[in-house]
């Protein structure tokens, strides 16, 4: 069995491979392989699975280029906005990801962004750093506090409930969510409101925080008539997938201060920027590191090399993709 890995991950996945046996072939390219050059690394090649990125645009010409044997692509994330599913499906290949091993993780980036803009903390180390730290002024660089706020969840699924829990159980914050279905549960744990109209939950709330898969009906999401319902006070923090916001609406939404900040893990058009967010003070830019984590990058790498293990045996994956 020879199973094609896209690009270097944390060794636990990759050494369940190699201790079953299998040939395993790591891209030697250090750096997002770019389709033209995936299919040039499958063709011909045999795989008989083939463990990819989020990062690895999936459709029918990469899986007629993986070949008869190819039985399965693993994809190294709960994403999988980078595959076509159903032509997956088509061409009789099963598509799995790493479901629920990064919620915590991914909910503790999410807060410590949200801490992170509203204490200004990069604007402050840059400030100090600078050496234009004079001493203590009780006007310096005043933040706003989490504690009895209102968070906004937009997108009730697991990440999303644990930044909620953070924020109430630790902060006593109110929470509000806008998500396509009530959830009572949660409702009563949390003391949530629940927000049928995207708008009212941005109208009202101190915190937004976007938790949305990307679909045609998240994309630009938040947008320019979005900026207008918001608090001038609010800020704004995504960790799921960037063109849910527009970039261009918000960083003219920053400039012109129509909301206070924002605090981004992920981008439009990654790695690249809209121009002049990088310029902006009042925005925190991570790349795209919310479950970059030693310890959940391996457990990912186990979850899919476990995926790989099944279907090459004969058995199910235990976290099949299905079409929609």
């Amino acid at each position: 069995m020879k199973v094609f890995v896209t690009r270097q991950i944390p060794d636990e996945g990759i050494n369940m491979l190699k201790e079953k046996g299998y040939e395993v072939v790591v891209s030697s390219f250090d750096g997002v392989l770019k389709k033209e050059e995936l299919i040039s690394e499958l063709k011909g090649k045999e795989y008989d699975a083939v463990l990819c990125l989020l990062t690895d645009k999936i459709d029918g010409e990469v899986f007629n280029a993986a070949g008869k044997n190819c039985k399965i692509f693993a994809n190294y994330a709960v994403g999988y906005d980078n595959i076509d599913v159903k032509a997956a499906e088509s061409h009789g290949i099963k598509i799995s990801n790493t479901p629920g091993v990064l919620t915590e993780t991914v909910a503790e980036h999410t807060f410590a962004l949200m801490m992170a803009i509203s204490h200004r903390i990069a604007e402050a180390d840059r400030f100090t750093r600078a050496g234009k730290y004079k001493g203590w002024a009780p006007m310096l660089l005043l933040g706003n506090d989490i504690s009895g706020k209102t968070l906004g969840i937009v997108g009730l699924g697991r990440i999303g409930s644990m930044v909620a829990h953070h924020a109430q159980k630790g902060f006593g914050a109110k929470i509000i969510y806008h998500d396509i279905k009530k959830n009572e549960d949660f409702e009563k744990e949390f003391g949530a409101v629940y927000k049928e109209k995207l708008e009212d939950l941005l109208g009202e709330a101190d915190y937004v925080s976007i938790h949305v898969p990307l679909l045609d009906s998240t994309r630009h999401l938040i947008n320019a008539e979005s900026f207008k319902v918001m608090k001038d006070s609010a800020y704004l923090v995504n960790t799921s997938r960037g063109p849910v916001i527009d970039e261009e609406a918000l960083v003219h939404a920053l400039k012109n201060k129509t909301i206070k900040g924002a605090a981004l893990d992920v981008f439009e058009d990654e790695p690249r920027l809209k121009p002049g967010l990088a310029d902006l003070e009042n925005v925190i830019l991570t790349p795209h590191i919310a479950s970059g984590t030693e310890e959940t990058r391996q457990a990912m790498s186990r979850i899919a090399a476990e995926n790989v293990i099944a279907a090459l045996e004969g058995g199910e994956a235990p976290n099949l993709v299905k079409p929609k």
